[in-house]
């Protein structure tokens, strides 16, 4: 999963620096001032699983230094450490893109390496530096959960094209490498290891700081618009292929599921030929109580369509609970001037809140199709000067199916604005849990502080889940990043709580056409969801069932069971990078609480043990097998797992 530093500055990042071996300054400081809201530049961070990592925020606030004594006062100045550690990092060189130290940077540096009333300077390795802190800073302080950037947030949202198509990879790829592992394990062909190394470094080039949060020039953007669509091409190719060997030759149609939950019947990381519809309510739509109102309904939701097309009801008829808030439309576009004080593409600011139009009027709404199976309403609107600037949204309910599917096509032509997606629902909820990789996050929906008044856009990956005790609502994206969440009170005591998806910008700098053209997203609201069931969903949006046509099934490559609690998901199955002809399986409790699971290969493994995520073996990491060949696995939460299955020889 994807996490650009400008959609918040990762606290590991000196540590990969140094994995990269990377060059920087050490710089002795002088002073103690406690400036920072945090008041302390080297801690240890600790992420969701409770893994702590020595972390270093240089406090001469740049990664583009030169070495200046202004820069190096200013470090002094801004260092919270004094009185247990004497060193901080200058990042320095020219440019932001790695273009390395120039002559007058390193003669900076050798005039200050003892100068009288300047901090004195170092050239050595970042891993120099971390060792030097772990030697002098016994204790260090804790900073526990998300390090929140207050700045760049609209890099969650600009360039929503090259968004889409980054997530659009990430999944052909899990898919390719899953399919073609099953060809591998099934004897069929051989693993296409350079193939995939080859893709994997066009996805990850694209995801250059400024390239993938959308903070490039136009011919930057125009460049990986080519380089994504030829890698999608190339990926849905590679998994056509393993598919039609896998399946074999044959007119059947057969659903291939990707995904780490079953789907339809076809079970997960597997696929089975195509069922028929299961006997049941099929879905029925009709005229709601006032003029060019619609009721949908499929025994398991009811959805009430104003004429607008707009979703003023959307009942969980499990529970018997009503989800829109009273008086509000749920489905509602909204569109707000964007106008950052400062830096367009990077920065949304919060006084974009202070205008805004509901795009409440339509031009047409119409059944485009009606039948047991599914009912899809499709709804037109222009907005916009002179009405450039056109959507159209579809709502889906499927028979079946506790779910509604809602997609939204845009033709975008404005500049300065930014469109979300509104869904004020009936909840009062705490907190949003949203996605992040191989776990969620609790954001508080309370403005206490001025940290929680700064999180007014907040980013999550495939889902946002929101509930009360009891009862929960999930959205799952299959594109956009962006959100925001409030609450306020109603009149008659009840909490709306809205969560808004940021769909679209159309910032001028650094690209002036930034935006314009055609979009598509797809999102998910599921009444009743669980946080089980929101990463379900959330998988189910990006990884939906992919049917082809051949003779057979295809049994799963691994299966996991851990007693139907559906809290670990298996995120990666993979040929071993050492081309062994060994099966990695990269899995996760996803719920944050521990869990025990039996891990059971689809094919003969003579052992499996635990490896690191560069699948380096893990002393003591060896899995004891039961009599039916599963291995026995046990997870705390939100801890990520690799396996490495070995086969016997060939």
């Amino acid at each position: 999963m994807w996490l650009p530093d400008s959609f918040g500055y990762s606290a590991a990042w000196p540590q990969l620096a140094r994995l990269a071996g990377a060059r920087y300054f050490l710089t002795q400081k002088l002073s103690w001032n406690q400036t920072n809201v945090f008041p302390h530049s080297t801690f240890l961070w600790e992420g969701i699983d409770g893994t702590r990592i020595l972390t270093h925020f240089p406090p001469v606030a740049t990664y583009n230094a030169e070495l200046s004594p202004e820069e190096l006062a200013r470090a002094s100045r801004g260092d919270t450490v004094h009185g247990r550690g004497t060193r901080s990092l200058v990042p320095f060189g020219y440019g932001d893109g790695g273009g390395g130290p120039t002559h007058e940077m390193l003669e900076r540096a050798a005039r200050q390496r003892d100068l009288e009333g300047s901090p004195r300077v170092e050239v050595a390795s970042p891993a120099t530096f971390f060792r030097e802190v772990e030697e002098e800073q016994a204790e260090l302080p804790v900073w526990s959960g998300e390090l929140y950037l207050e700045l760049h947030r609209g890099t969650f949202t600009s360039q929503a094209r090259l968004k889409r198509a980054n997530r659009r990879c990430e999944h052909l790829l899990r898919e390719a490498e899953l399919w073609w592992t099953a060809v591998l394990v099934a004897g069929l062909g051989e693993y296409p290891d350079a193939d995939l190394d080859s893709c994997w470094k066009t996805l990850l080039l694209q995801q250059f700081h400024d390239i993938l949060p959308g903070s490039s020039i136009a011919w930057v953007n125009d460049d990986a618009a080519a380089a994504y669509a030829g890698l999608e091409e190339h990926l849905e190719e590679l998994v056509g292929t393993a598919l039609s060997l896998l399946t074999g030759p044959g007119d059947d149609a057969v659903a291939c599921n990707a995904g780490p939950f079953a789907l339809s019947g076809v079970p997960a990381l597997g696929a089975a030929p195509l069922a028929a519809p299961a006997p049941g309510p099929g879905v029925t739509i009709g005229p709601g109580d006032t003029p060019g109102s619609l009721v949908l309904d499929n025994g398991l939701v009811r959805l009430g369509l104003v004429a607008a097309g707009l979703l003023a009801s959307v009942r969980d008829l499990v529970e018997d609970r009503e989800l829109v808030a009273p008086g509000c439309r749920a489905n509602l576009l909204q569109l707000h001037r964007d106008l950052p004080n400062r830096w367009g593409a990077w920065d949304v600011d919060a006084f974009y809140r202070r205008s805004v139009v509901d795009l409440d009027a339509c031009d047409a709404v119409e059944v485009v199709e009606d039948g047991p199976a599914q009912v899809v309403v499709e709804v037109r609107r222009s907005f916009g000067a002179r009405g450039a600037s056109r959507a159209v949204q579809r709502v889906r309910l499927r028979a079946l199916e506790r779910r509604v599917e809602l997609e939204t096509e845009v033709d975008w032509q404005e500049d300065e604005k930014l469109l979300k997606l509104a869904f004020p629902v009936d909840v009062r909820a705490e907190w949003t849990s949203a996605e992040i990789q191989y776990g969620h996050v609790r954001r508080p929906l309370h403005v206490n502080t001025s940290w929680d008044a700064a999180r007014f856009e907040v980013v999550m990956h495939r889902f946002v889940h929101l509930g009360e005790d009891g009862y929960g609502v999930a959205l799952a994206s299959d594109s956009t990043y962006g959100y925001d969440a409030t609450r306020t009170t109603r009149p008659d005591g009840g909490t709306t709580t809205t969560v808004r998806l940021s769909l679209v910008r159309g910032p001028r700098f650094p690209d002036p056409r930034a935006d314009h053209g055609h979009h598509r997203f797809g999102v998910m609201l599921a009444p009743g969801a669980t946080t089980r069931g929101a990463v379900a969903e959330g998988y189910r949006a990006n990884l939906p069932l992919r049917v082809v046509t051949g003779r057979s099934g295809v049994a799963p490559v691994v299966a996991v069971d851990d007693g139907g609690r559906g809290a670990v998901v298996v995120e990666a199955v993979k040929a071993a990078d050492d081309r062994s002809g060994a099966v990695v399986v990269r899995l996760y409790e996803a719920l944050g609480g521990r869990v025990r699971a039996l891990l059971t290969p689809g094919f003969p493994a003579v052992s499996a043990a635990r490896a690191d995520l560069l699948e380096r073996p893990l002393a003591g990491g060896e899995l004891a097998r039961d009599d039916q060949g599963g291995f026995a696995l046990e997870l705390r939460p939100f801890e990520v797992v690799t396996v490495v299955l070995r086969r016997p020889p060939a």
